[in-house]
Parts: structure tokens; sequence; C-alpha cells
């Protein structure tokens, strides 16, 4: 059971990413306010549902939310910055962009760079204890998608569509067969022994 919010004083924005982990395109970030008495049975952390789910949260959340925004941050930024920091950059882009002012934020993970001296929380496995932040991950996670399902028609090969960037082995096989593209990321390398075997 998912809790609503981690305090409940302040006006409280949940943040998270997607995209850390891939070898090509950007970066995405959203961060929601949820209104007091939101509750969904099916919202979790967004890696544990179905498209379909997510498609349909996604809906759900951006009808019922008191503010929300997304934010990519791209490839070519991620390989200067580094994907730490460009997670930071996207997640703050995403705060800037809120149509409320939050007073206090909760985020996904271990780490995160300070906003506007604005007090913050960090969750390990937060999208799966906190509404807000697993309903900023199922819009980081479907906007995201959605962005590169149309960089999967400018260059197929890469199998976009299914892995999302991610290093899949058919997507690392691509790579190593054809090369890199405009939209991958130069600063990672595919022959990481971290990454999947195949």
């Amino acid at each position: 059971m998912l809790l609503p919010f981690y305090q409940e004083e302040f006006i409280e924005a949940g943040c998270d990413e997607a995209g850390r982990g891939c070898l090509a395109g950007p970066v995405f970030a959203a961060a929601v306010i949820l209104p007091k008495d939101f509750f969904h049975p099916l919202l979790t952390d967004s890696k544990q549902l179905t498209d379909k789910d997510r498609k349909a949260l996604r809906i759900e959340i951006e009808e019922k939310a008191l503010a929300f925004a997304v934010a990519p941050v791209d490839h070519e930024e991620i390989d200067r910055i580094n994907i730490l920091n460009a997670s930071f950059l996207a997640m703050h882009k995403a705060l800037d962009k809120l149509t409320i002012r939050p007073e206090f934020i909760i985020i996904d993970g271990n780490r995160f760079k300070s906003y506007n001296n604005i007090g913050h929380q960090c969750v390990i496995k937060g999208d799966g204890k906190y509404y807000s932040i697993a309903a900023a991950s199922i819009l980081a996670k479907t906007y995201r998608d959605d962005y590169m399902d149309a960089l999967h028609e400018e260059f197929p090969l890469y199998d976009w569509n299914k892995n999302k960037g991610y290093p899949t082995t058919k997507h690392r096989l691509a790579i190593l067969e054809h090369g890199i593209c405009t939209y991958h990321r130069k600063t990672f390398r595919v022959t990481d022994p971290q990454l999947t075997i195949f």
C-alpha cells in the first residue's frame, strides 16, 4: 500500500526520472503534486506495470494532479555533465515548470542536488512507497517511451520501439555491427561488463 505523503505540513512534490541506464536518447524527469485525497489501486512503481496500465494511469494522473510537469535532458548534455548531473538537471527543469510551487520535495533514489533551498528527502525505492513519486515515475517513463518510439522511426535497426534505448542484446549487437548514431550517448560504453551479457 503506497502512502499519500512523506509529510503533511508543506505542499509536497514527488520526483522521479527515466532513462538513466540507457545507451541512447535523453533522460526524462517528472514532478507531480497530488491532491490530499488522491488514491488509485493500480498506482505503483512504473517498472511493475504493463505498458497499457502505465498509459491509463498517465491519463488519470494528468487529470487529477494539482500540478505536473515533465522535462528531458538530451544525450549531448548527458555526455557533457554526466548522467547523474543530467538526472538532477531534468528534475530541476520539471520542478521549474510546475504551476504550483512546492514547499517540500520527495525524490526516488539516494541522491539529489538541492533545488531553490526547498527542503527535500531522498527515498530509496520511493516509487513503490509514495503516490507522488510513483506518479512521477509513470509520467517520466511514458513520455520517454513515446520519445524513443519516435526516434525508432528514424533509426529502426536499434530496436528502440522495444528496448527504449536500454542495453539489450539486440541493441548492443546493432551498435557493434553498425556503430552508434547521432542519438547515442558517446560516454556510455557498449562493451561495459556491467551491461547485459549476451
